[in-house]
This record gives C-alpha cells, structure tokens and sequence, in this order.
C-alpha cells in the first residue's frame, strides 16, 4: 500500500483501484503477522486479533498466566512494525507523573534555571502496560486520557501523543493480593480483551527448541521505519471505508440488546446474570475489528461472519455479571456466544 491516503484515492476511483489498495491491505498485515510467528509461538489468533485492534485504531488487553509469551507478543509487534516502544512496569509505589512526564528544574551553560518538561514512557507509538493491574487506580487513571484522547494533561497543559498511539496492557489474574481491578470506564476503552492459553504439547517442544538452543530469532521490521506510521495511518483510513449495510448494523444493534438486562430484547439467561451490559462503545469496538476481519478476505462490504469472529473479545469485557453468575460458573463468554449463535 503506498503512503498516498486511500481516503483520497477512492474519490473519484472505480472498484479496481479499491480491490487494489485491499489487496496491498492484506499483504501489509499477512507480512507482519508472518513475522511475528517467527519468534512467537502458536497464539495465531491472539495475534490475529492483536493487530486487528492496532490496524481498526484501538488498544488491547492481555490476560494471561505468567509466562506464556504476552509481553514477547507485545515486543515482537514492535520490532516488526518499526515503531517506537515503551515498557512501563506498573507496580504498587508507581506515581502517574512516572507514566506521563512532568517538570524538571534544569540550569544551563550560564546558570540560568528553568523548568523543562520530561516527557515520560506514555510519549511512544506502542507502550506495554505491564501487569497495569498492580498499579493504585490513582496511576492507573493516567492511561485514560491516553487511550482515549491521544493526549495527556500535565500540569495544566495538554500534550499530543505521537501518531499511531496503542496501549497494549497485561495483567495476571491468578494473584489477587497486591492488584487493583481495573474500573469499568478504563476496561470499555480496550477495543478487545484477549484471553492467553497455555501451549500445546507440540507447541511447548518448539518453545523449548527455540529458546534454549543457541540460536536466537531476530526479527527485523517490514517496513523502512521511516513509512511505517504513515502506512497504519492509511489503512486505518482504509479500515474506516469499509461499507456496513444497514442490515448487518441492525443485527449488530440488536446483539448490543440482547446483552442489555434492562432491554425487553434481552434474553432470559441475560436477565438472570448480567449487572450491566456493553454499551455504545462496544458496538463501535465490534464494527471496526469486523471491518478488518472484511479486508483480510479481500472485501469492501462487511459480512456477518467477520462480527461474528470478534463479537466475544470485543465484548467480554464490557459485560458486568452478578454473583449468581460468578456462583453456577456462567462467564461473558458464554452469554455473549449463546446471543451471537441465535441471531
């Protein structure tokens, strides 16, 4: 895809030229994805799915046992898209000014003091938010204006965050001591929560080959890192030009209620487990990640296989169960593939 915005492009163009700069879409995130699986292993769709919220504009959540490959996933997309990366390692005494920056009191050459602003580890196209659960919701808070303005206020004055901005974040849920979960208002920001499973057996035999022998894969990036951020740019555009007909928008829409408990649309397990269900913003979650799932099979027109394949990590964080659920082990999951199976 070359860096001219397919946005302009398709004004005035015919079908080919579309088919064209799909095509060039596809190659892009079929080039990356290839890459990455060099150096990780299995975890095809939690890597699928991970670039699909980077490619549809959005951040991710990575919910995982401890070592099973989150943060290489996090570092191998890094390295292979050629953009800057942060590693912020949140823990209990982790301050917000040490995510987003603040004032320094410097002196030059002639003695003269001043103030500087320090930019923190949050100024960078791909931060990893590392077990961000660990962190007091005072520093956890610092994130939101980031993800969801591109931009963070420190000390009265408001700061642009480089463009393509993504938040990959992970957090362990076996260890409760010492964590802090995540508000509801910060969760329904992450485009998807991506759920990491363990390894197979063959899958654990190749871990061990590629990790304990001598040699060592070095990824390289696809793309000349000079063109990298102007090319996600353009295929987010491309992304958002992906046509949605009104009837797949209304099976969208009447999925969202059906996951409302207080919908007359609902259903009865709906009704008898969930607290709140997700709102406006995961249905625009679901929307743009179909869309990408649309462009991968060479398509302008969205289907409703592509909202059916990102329905549940769209979703499964925007859903608030009660304690009878949580009581018969009744997960979102099971609601949310129960609603999409009927419609």
């Amino acid at each position: 895809m070359e860096n001219q915005d397919p946005q302009r492009a398709q004004q005035g163009s015919g079908n080919q030229e579309i088919m064209r700069y799909i095509a060039a879409f596809r190659e892009h995130f079929l080039a990356i994805e290839n890459e990455i699986s060099r150096a990780v292993v299995g975890q095809g769709d939690t890597l699928r799915q991970t670039l699909t919220a980077i490619f549809a504009g959005g951040h991710v959540l990575l919910e995982g046992a401890p070592g099973l490959g989150k943060t290489l996933l996090v570092r191998s997309i890094a390295q292979t898209m050629g953009l800057s990366f942060n590693r912020i390692q949140f823990t209990s005494d982790l301050m917000p000014s040490d995510i987003t920056g603040t004032q320094v009191l410097t002196e030059d050459a002639d003695g003269k003091r001043s103030f500087v602003f320090q930019q923190g580890p949050i100024f960078s196209n791909i931060v990893l938010a590392d077990e961000v659960n660990r962190a007091g919701p005072k520093t956890q808070s610092a994130l939101l204006e980031a993800m969801e303005e591109k931009q963070v206020t420190v000390l009265g004055v408001t700061r642009k965050l480089p463009n393509p901005f993504f938040v990959l974040a992970t957090q362990n849920p076996i260890e409760l001591e010492g964590t802090y979960p995540l508000p509801e208002a910060q969760l329904d920001r992450f485009i998807f929560k991506l759920l990491i499973e363990g390894p197979s057996t063959s899958e654990l035999k190749e871990i061990l080959a590629r990790t304990t022998g001598e040699v060592s894969v070095q990824l390289r990036p696809v793309l000349p890192p000079e063109q990298t951020a102007q090319r996600i740019i353009n295929m987010r555009h491309l992304v958002r030009q992906v046509v949605v007909s009104p009837v797949i928008q209304d099976v969208l829409v009447g999925m969202i209620f059906a996951l409302t408990p207080d919908s007359p649309n609902c259903t009865d397990a709906v009704r008898q487990y969930v607290r709140f269900g997700p709102g406006p913003r995961g249905a625009q979650s679901v929307l743009l990640a179909a869309k990408v799932y649309a462009l991968l099979d060479n398509r302008i027109n969205l289907a409703y296989e592509d909202i059916k394949a990102v329905l549940i990590p769209a979703l499964r964080h925007r859903m608030i169960l009660n304690f009878q659920a949580e009581a018969e082990g009744i997960t979102a999951d099971d609601l949310i593939a129960e609603v999409r199976d009927a419609s």
